[in-house]
């Protein structure tokens, strides 16, 4: 039965894609408003076809420039933060490559990063800020990479340059924390050992992962907008990343530590096994 309705999601997303395409492609080319609703829209069906069920706390900013800093866990996390409101996000530039998924990242006018060339950084971050300052809200993967979902990795500080290079005439732009927390699998509680299920990091195999994720389904993500930190000329870029990373942080353990409490209600797992949050590295995700 699982194996059904993944397929059924898969063809209704594909007609879905394949239906959106031209319109936001040619959107794109002629910057009308649609180019930042449909993508939108197509993560917003996405989610329900998948059965991904996010629960939102607390709300985005609204006044403009906005930057967006988020933990990252997995290829999901396009979709869940992609719902929530249009935006578009910062990726590593290998991603530009990538079969369908790097088509869909040009449509969502993403901005790509070569991680491997520092003398970029510059030039990608005045990008940014020019998308900031025509009133795109952008979304940064501020550690930098994915990992098992049990953690926050520390944050870089190197493309939250954008910020400070976004500044208005009034010498003013928002920045706002985001955490994204796998909270639990068919409506039970995931705990540490099986929110992996849904991280994608490492050397995992994207194909396999998809189709996992498919057939599975059902999955709870609670995302949570912290207090958007209003950023100056005199604003020091590092003290700003650890604020963030401090923020993001707190918010996703408080998340998994009541995904944690309610999983500790319906079984024997000990809390020290659950509440372990060390997070590992990864180098496959974006």
């Amino acid at each position: 039965m699982a194996r059904i309705k993944a397929i059924w999601a898969i063809f209704a997303l594909t007609v879905v894609s394949v239906a959106l395409i031209p319109p936001q492609w040619l959107a794109v080319r002629l910057g009308h408003p649609l180019q930042r609703k449909l993508p939108h829209l197509w993560h917003r069906v996405a989610t329900r076809l998948v059965g991904i069920r996010v629960q939102q706390v607390g709300a985005p900013e609204r006044s403009r420039p906005l930057l967006v800093t988020a933990n990252h866990a997995s290829w999901v996390d396009i979709t869940v933060v992609g719902s929530l409101m249009p935006l578009s996000f910062i990726a590593k530039s290998e991603v530009a490559g990538w079969p369908i998924f790097g088509l869909f990242a040009k449509l969502q006018r993403t901005v790509f990063v070569n991680r491997t060339r520092r003398t970029d950084t510059g030039k990608v971050a005045d990008a940014i800020a020019e998308r900031m300052a025509q009133g795109d809200a952008m979304v940064l993967f501020a550690e930098g990479t994915s990992n098992d979902g049990n953690g926050v990795l520390p944050f870089r500080s190197a493309l939250l340059g954008a910020a400070t290079r976004a500044l208005d005439e009034d010498g003013e732009v928002w920045v706002q924390p985001l955490s994204v927390a796998y909270h639990s699998l068919h409506g039970l509680p995931m705990g540490r050992q099986f929110r992996p299920h849904v991280a994608w990091y490492g050397d995992m195999e994207l194909a396999g992962h998809l189709w996992g994720v498919f057939t599975e389904g059902a999955l709870d993500v609670v995302v949570t907008w912290g207090e958007p930190v209003l950023v100056t000329s005199t604003t020091d870029r590092k003290a700003l990343t650890r604020q963030l990373e401090e923020q993001v942080r707190a918010m996703t353990v408080a998340s998994l530590r009541r995904g944690a409490v309610d999983l500790l209600k319906t079984s024997d797992i000990s809390d020290s096994a659950l509440f372990s949050s060390d997070p590992k590295p990864a180098k496959a995700g974006g």
